[in-house]
């Protein structure tokens, strides 16, 4: 069952025939024809607020329910819904990143994957009625991020399955030596900030070109088999922040949610382009590692002492 919205758009002002005329596409809501507009019947609410618009600057708006009187008729107003084109395109795109990934700085291949993983996140919001072309569009997402890892980040943790994060006394960590994989980047670095700042104040850090090569007595984190790594859906930095009860302290908890979106994707967070890029050029600046986490730790100091409503109107 679908809604069909009998719309006559204003002639004037152009601004709101514009202004419909993108909102019905974004919403994914094929042409029946001139001036019909379908989705399905769940999806009716939609439709209403435009119809209301429609009529407020003089044109008309019929909102009805629409069935099909047989299967070939509904296998027609189905392919209206057909999004295989807007997957095919999405597949293009990811397949001009993968052959570009080579020649691309990790700033940039990073920034182009979370746009290709929101493009397909958007046709997704539109596609009423999936199909295998979704399921594979997701496969090859994870196949881009793979490669990511292969070129960027070499032994770069599986998730461990979801579990309870047993909560742990950070009297008990106290000068330890911590090690993790060489050349950090955001996840590492924030989590060595962490350690350093909040658990162990006397924490000394090793960089593992290998991890098998772990010290006797060292804690490992941010690699498979690690003390502290991904756990379900939280990045290493959540976890640490989850084991040692600090995961309460909002400035901590909106750090995190940069981390993990610079990471492995996810909700979006405005402030995390320009995270991205200072430590991005801290990396480019520094090519001995404990330095790199010097000049970081400054940059986290800063966003951690920067007020959650700073610049707010």
């Amino acid at each position: 069952m679908w809604s069909i919205l009998f719309l006559t758009l204003p002639s004037q002002p152009t601004a709101v025939r514009v202004r419909l005329w993108r909102a019905l596409k974004a919403m994914g809501s094929p042409l029946l024809r001139d001036g019909a507009y379908l989705l399905p019947s769940v999806e009716k609410e939609r439709f209403e607020p435009l119809a209301q618009e429609a009529k407020a600057h003089g044109g008309s708006a019929l909102l009805m329910d629409l069935a099909p009187i047989d299967e070939a008729q509904r296998a027609e107003v189905l392919a209206l819904f057909d999004r295989q084109e807007a997957y095919a395109q999405w597949r293009i795109g990811a397949n001009e990143w993968l052959d570009a990934l080579p020649s691309s700085s990790e700033t940039e291949a990073r920034r182009r994957l979370r746009a290709l993983e929101a493009g397909l996140r958007d046709i997704e919001t539109i596609d009423y009625y999936p199909s295998e072309a979704v399921l594979q569009a997701n496969a090859a997402l994870t196949d881009l991020r793979t490669a990511l890892d292969a070129r960027f980040s070499k032994d770069e943790p599986r998730a461990q399955p979801e579990h309870g994060i047993t909560r742990l006394n950070p009297l008990q960590f106290q000068g330890k030596r911590w090690a993790t994989r060489a050349r950090p980047w955001v996840d590492r670095l924030a989590s060595a900030w962490l350690i350093r700042r909040y658990i162990d104040p006397q924490a000394s850090f090793v960089w593992l070109t290998d991890v098998a090569q772990l010290p006797r007595g060292a804690l490992g984190f941010d690699f498979d088999g690690a003390r502290f790594t991904h756990v379900g859906g939280r990045v290493t930095f959540e976890v640490l922040l989850a084991s040692f009860g600090l995961d309460q302290e909002p400035r901590l908890l909106r750090l995190g949610a940069m981390v993990h979106f610079l990471d492995a994707g996810g909700i979006p967070v405005a402030e995390a382009s320009g995270l991205e890029a200072v430590l991005s050029g801290l990396r480019e600046l520094h090519a001995d590692d404990d330095a790199l986490l010097a000049a970081a730790c400054a940059v986290f100091d800063a966003l951690v002492a920067t007020p959650a409503d700073k610049g707010k109107t």
